[in-house]
């Protein structure tokens, strides 16, 4: 049907979500840090290093793209954004048997 899934890993975005991850106390001491290198890198790099990775898959062709990857936002210690493919842990035979119940559950 010229539909296409892929996944991606935004990078590290703070949400609610993420604050669960860790201490309440250990985010007070982190987040003075992170502030300091994202100023150091410059404002472009705190706008842009989130949405890399969703910006570029959008920019391919979804046909070339391998389903069995999952796209990274990463950014150098010079503040350059790139996306890192990197394979997940899945075999092809397991992903297509979750692709055919995701086709009988819609279905239903």
């Amino acid at each position: 049907q010229g539909l296409y899934s892929s996944v991606v890993c935004p990078g590290l975005v703070m949400s609610n979500m993420t604050y669960r991850i860790l201490p309440v106390f250990l985010w007070k001491l982190l987040m003075p840090i992170m502030w300091l290198v994202s100023g150091c890198t410059g404002w472009f790099w705190a706008v842009t290093h989130f949405t890399a990775s969703d910006v570029w898959l959008f920019k391919q062709k979804p046909e070339y793209l391998d389903s069995l990857v999952k796209y990274h936002s990463c950014t150098s210690g010079l503040g350059r954004c790139y996306v890192e493919p990197r394979k997940m842990d899945v075999d092809e035979d397991t992903a297509e048997k979750l692709y055919q119940k995701l086709l009988e559950l819609e279905e239903q």
